[in-house]
């Protein structure tokens, strides 16, 4: 039998989640030994705010599972001999989590939130008598409890958590599955017989497929068969029943689901290897069903209804064979899994033609050997086919061949100047280049045939944006959404309606693209509700609302005053730049808090600077009161120390209050000043 792959050649986790758990562990280490408001805190918070951010390239959210010394992502168990990941483990396995959600566009704030409470002893957030607190969850850093506090264990319950806590880790695995299996239902009554393999089973596949809780059951199962691989003995005989049971239970898409979260090909793998060193024969026939499923490999009917047979005799047989099949049916497994890695006999030109063979139509009877559209430059046929004006068949094939070269300027290029009698061949050829299949396969592809849309985009009719309107909210490469987007909003025809139509999406980033689409075509649909979208919890999807309606005279007071009182420092920002070409007074007490006690300090000398375009006294008053640093032991008057407000304060004076005799008089005494900068503000010439 082929030998399984040792536990150092297993698949280990990638290095850039690697890097972000092991970071994770020491900003909650921080967090746990230093007070609240320590300068390491909030730099920890950050870097741990980065991280996700760029690890996230390319996906919205990561979610990783809570073993008792293992992290789980995409399947793949972290190293439980690695000191810090496990530490993190087990303190995230204390607070009782199941799983952890980071999604895109975490803030520091929400990182220090989470671990100042992740930080805490748990058994603090459990008074006398009373129950657990519960931890905090921020819209982008979500805790999953297991919630199992009112979880009754089977009749010998007892003496099971006894043999789990002397060391037996696969009776403790199979309680932790039970546990977050049922745990995670919370509509299913926690009695005794909730521990049962078949009650399990019932409860994962009536659990909504979810990341988080997939990620959750996947580890335990990967655990399971890693321990299963080398155990013995009747505790390991247990085991190995209740997973076969459990499995035997389980839907096969429910099976398939969880197998397709084990992560790669690779993974699988040594799931599946590890299943037919130690799991019941019944169990690995159906995993390794599931993983073929999931890496689109096919197991023919005769092979599986002997591998069937086999395992019926490894598990019912006569007692003298029973040995044989079972390991024969393993056998097979090993050398099946093998032969999933082999690459293809076949010359790659080979296969190609043996494709073209199998696929390609049977040929009219009396059409001579050779006579395909292959033989010819299809751009040169369709030239042809203008010049004698006449289409059909081949010029329709020959219009597929472009699009599949990404010819379709030269094509168009020949449709400009058409012979007499070829207007009707003409019109079949463009007809067939703007229909949405043909749009779709321009666009459907790893890298958009941008010069085809580009010569197409001026022809294409409501249907063809409707192909482009539904790539780009399908498309997960950003560059591609930004190349369809640049598209949608140059293009001829009026796609408001459609754009209205998506708003309700729910989806972030698809809202986002629809209001920016708006803002480039300068209108918005006749009920649209500008407050909704301003006031949307996420704060990309506000951002971009309160910039459509900036560039609205009508809509630009309100967009203002939104944003100024924003909570997210990047839409605060976006509005004070916006008054720079004035505002009204009913906005000046905003401008005049962002000036006084706004956190962001570039933010706060910004408003300062924004006093300068109000000619309301309130403003002089303020700015002066930034300028003023009292008197000198002669008398004089004299600056305050300088700071980026200071120097704001005073090219806001010399900007828009120069003429006024208590502004000239402040002015005056930063020009007489030593330091460059001071003396520059003053003259108007800081930024």
């Amino acid at each position: 039998m082929q030998d399984a792959p040792s536990r150092s050649e297993r698949i280990s986790l990638s290095r850039e989640y690697s890097v972000l758990l092991v970071e994770l562990a020491i900003a909650l280490h921080k967090h746990a030994i230093y007070p609240e408001g320590h300068p390491a805190l909030g730099p920890a918070a950050e870097a741990i705010a980065r991280r996700a951010d760029r690890v996230m390239a390319g996906r919205d959210q990561i979610s990783f599972g809570v073993a008792q010394q293992q992290l789980i992502i995409d399947g793949v168990a972290t190293d439980p001999g690695h000191p810090v990941l496990q530490r993190l483990a087990a303190t995230l396995h204390r607070h009782q989590l199941a799983a952890v959600t980071i999604t895109r566009g975490v803030e520091a704030g929400e990182v220090g939130e989470v671990l100042r409470a992740l930080g805490a002893d748990p058994e603090l957030r459990s008074p006398p008598g009373g129950s657990r607190a519960a931890l905090p969850s921020t819209p982008h850093f979500k805790l999953h409890p297991l919630a199992f506090d009112r979880f009754t264990l089977l009749s010998d319950a007892t003496s099971i958590e006894g043999r789990a806590a002397r060391g037996l880790l696969g009776t403790e695995l199979w309680i932790g599955l039970a546990r977050a299996a049922l745990a995670a239902d919370g509509e299913t009554p926690l009695e005794p017989e909730a521990m049962e393999p078949a009650a399990v089973a019932r409860a994962i596949d009536e659990h909504p497929s979810a990341a988080a809780y997939d990620q959750v059951i996947v580890g335990h199962l990967l655990q399971i068969a890693d321990e299963l691989r080398d155990a013995s003995g009747a505790e390991a005989a247990a085991l190995r029943h209740r997973t076969a049971r459990l499995i035997a239970t389980m839907k096969p898409d429910t099976l398939q689901r969880l197998v397709e979260m084990g992560g790669d090909t690779g993974q699988r793998t040594s799931f599946v290897l590890d299943a037919a060193h130690g799991m019941a024969v019944d169990s690995v026939l159906a995993i390794v069903q599931a993983a073929a499923d999931a890496s689109g490999q096919t197991i023919s009917h005769g092979l599986s209804r002997m591998l069937a047979k086999m395992a019926a005799h490894a598990e019912h047989g006569v007692d003298r064979i029973r040995a044989s099949a079972d390991e024969a049916v393993r056998e097979q497994v090993n050398r099946l899994i093998a032969g999933w890695e082999l690459e293809d006999p076949n010359p790659e030109e080979y296969s190609r033609s043996l494709q073209h063979l199998a696929s390609a139509p049977r040929r009219p009877s009396g059409t001579p050997v050779g006579d395909d559209v292959e033989r010819y430059d299809p751009v040169r046929l369709i030239q042809m086919a203008l010049e004698l004006g006449s289409g059909g068949g081949r010029v329709l094939a020959a219009v597929e061949q472009v699009l599949a070269e990404g010819r379709v300027p030269e094509v168009l290029a020949a449709l400009k100047s058409l012979p007499d009698g070829s207007k009707a061949v003409g019109r079949e050829v463009l007809t067939r280049l703007v229909r949405p299949a043909a749009v779709r396969s321009l666009v459907d592809r790893d890298a958009i045939d941008l010069a085809g849309l580009d010569a197409l985009l001026p022809l294409l009719r409501a249907d063809g944006y409707d192909v482009l309107l539904d790539t780009l909210i399908a498309a997960d490469d950003r560059l591609k959404r930004r190349q369809l987007l640049e598209r949608l909003a140059a293009g001829r025809i009026d796609i408001l309606p459609r754009l209205a139509a998506h708003l309700d999406d729910e989806r972030w980033y698809v809202q986002r693209n629809m209001l920016w689409l708006m803002e480039r075509i300068g209108r918005v649909p006749a009920d649209f509700d500008a407050q909704r979208w301003m006031a949307h919890a996420d704060a990309r999807v506000r951002l971009q609302a309160i910039r459509l309606h900036l560039a609205r005279p009508a809509d630009r007071e309100d967009a203002l005053r939104v944003s100024l009182g924003d909570e997210d420092p990047r839409i605060r920002a976006v509005g004070c730049l916006a008054l720079q070409g004035g505002y009204p007074g009913s906005l000046l007490p905003l401008v005049l808090r962002m000036a006084e006690a706004d956190a962001d300090q570039d933010l706060r000398a910004l408003a300062v600077r924004m006093l300068g375009r109000s000619k309301d006294p309130m403003a002089l008053r303020a700015l002066l009161d930034r300028v003023d640093g009292g008197h000198t032991w002669l008398g004089q008057p004299k600056l305050p120390p300088r700071s980026p407000i200071v120097l704001a304060a005073l090219a806001a004076l010399a900007d828009g209050w120069s003429l006024d005799p208590r502004a000239a008089a402040a002015l005056e005494v930063a020009a007489e000043s030593s330091d460059a900068e001071v003396v520059a503000a003053a003259r108007g010439g800081h930024a």
